[in-house]
């Protein structure tokens, strides 16, 4: 019965869940309540915009100073340069986070059943932990870039392209502007080079370093008079420092099946209220923990899924992950192979960190983590269809519930925010106007 519900009208469930998922961000976005990392973009946003003063450099990094490169300014003030308003910087990373979803359904529906894209619809695009991050900060636009990281390297597979070389090399340089998990993609692209899984096009190559080289010398002029963009702000912590520390790599790699699972980030969870339901603290207290109680057991259980997804990936390459060249790869193979790559480069990276990484600092491979599950699930489909379709309409319903509650009350977000008046209140601040 189930079964029969997706397959007949998998086009229409498409466009609904896509809709569904497109008005939450819409809530989200609108509700964000402004402070942080987000404070810094809308600075160098409106400075740029209003007075014509580019800082060649990012937002301030926990220890060792800002990124490099202007990006992150340009993601505010071009879309304001279009059209002048507090919601157009919201409307350009709603549009990227489009391109992120039609890049990744791009290669999933090429390897992947009509019911697996339907829970790739549910697992990523109404997934409440790519949801949380809709609102104005440099990791939100992470999500693009290792997209388009993914499909520039699944169509380098088979030959040789210039333009695919070239956006596969865009796609870590302009992470690199944003934040400093970049390093995980260029880490997967050597393993991918190594292994024999893509084919460079070298001058494709060379134009996109040319191209990203261009665009950071603004950057360089200003760190040879202002060495503060580049300076460590505690002085304890140091390179590798993650690497003589158990407790960092480990908390990092119980991030990747964290992200394959519904255990959402405690912001999300213990941020809400439920002020909004009664002006009765008893009853406030009583939806809280329900709701608490909901998603942690949910969440729990979703971990071991994600475990045994996991699991399904070491079986199913172990035999294939050193270069073969006499072995032919599946699709499937090819992209656990991508995944096993990210999570190796979630490892390094944690030991080469000088911190302990929170969910953020990861949630470039949020979508590389999704791929051993899609292939697990594909996997059991035959067996246990009607079950994986039953689960997948369940999932759509619960995620949508979840996202609700969350867009409106949590600690990022809350229904009594007026967006554009804490923009303009921001702008005219510090004195921003034009």
């Amino acid at each position: 019965m189930y079964t029969k519900f997706i397959e007949n009208n998998s086009k229409t469930l498409y466009v609904v869940l896509f809709s569904i998922g497109a008005l939450l961000s819409l809530m989200y976005s609108t509700n964000q309540i402004l402070d942080g990392d987000q404070m810094q973009m809308i600075h160098k946003g409106y400075l740029a915009f209003n007075q014509g003063t580019w800082l060649s450099y990012g937002n301030a990094a926990s220890v060792v100073g800002n990124v490099p490169g202007m990006l992150s300014t340009a993601v505010m003030a071009f879309p304001l340069s279009i059209y002048d308003s507090p919601y157009s910087p919201l409307f350009f990373l709603f549009v990227l986070h489009v391109g992120a979803f039609l890049l990744l359904d791009s290669v999933i529906k090429t390897v992947f059943s009509p019911t697996i894209r339907i829970a790739f619809i549910v697992l990523y695009w109404l997934n409440p932990w790519v949801m949380f991050e809709t609102f104005l900060y440099n990791p939100s636009y992470l999500f693009f870039f290792s997209a388009l990281h993914l499909y520039s390297a699944f169509n380098m597979r088979e030959r040789k392209s210039f333009l695919f070389t070239f956006l596969h090399v865009l796609s870590t340089f302009m992470a690199m502007q944003f934040h400093y998990s970049w390093i995980i993609l260029p880490m997967i692209s050597f393993y991918l080079l190594y292994r024999g899984m893509i084919k460079v096009h070298w001058v494709g190559f060379i134009s996109g370093f040319v191209v990203a080289f261009i665009s950071l010398i603004p950057y360089f002029q200003e760190l040879m008079v202002n060495k503060a963009i580049s300076e460590k702000h505690e002085d304890d912590h140091y390179l590798f420092w993650g690497g003589v520390h158990v407790y960092p790599v480990f908390k990092s790699a119980l991030y990747w099946f964290r992200y394959a699972s519904s255990l959402f980030s405690n912001r999300l969870i213990l941020g809400v209220g439920f002020e909004w339901i009664s002006d009765v603290s008893i009853i406030q207290s009583i939806a809280m923990y329900i709701f608490r109680g909901v998603v942690f057991l949910i969440g729990g259980l979703s971990v071991v899924l994600s475990i045994m997804a996991n699991r399904y990936l070491y079986m199913k390459i172990k035999t294939h992950i050193k270069k073969d060249a006499l072995y032919e790869l599946s699709l499937i193979e090819w992209l656990l192979l991508y995944a096993f790559a990210a999570f190796v480069a979630v490892i390094i990276s944690a030991i080469m960190s000088p911190i302990i990484f929170n969910y953020w600092h990861l949630i470039i491979v949020f979508s590389f983590a999704l791929l051993p599950l899609f292939a697990y699930l594909q996997a059991q489909e035959k067996a246990h269809k009607e079950l994986l379709s039953k689960a997948i309409l369940a999932l759509a319903i619960y995620f949508s519930v979840v996202n609700a509650i969350v867009a409106n009350d949590s600690f990022k977000y809350s229904y009594t925010v007026d967006y554009p008046k804490s923009i303009n209140n921001y702008v005219h601040k510090h004195g921003l106007e034009k």
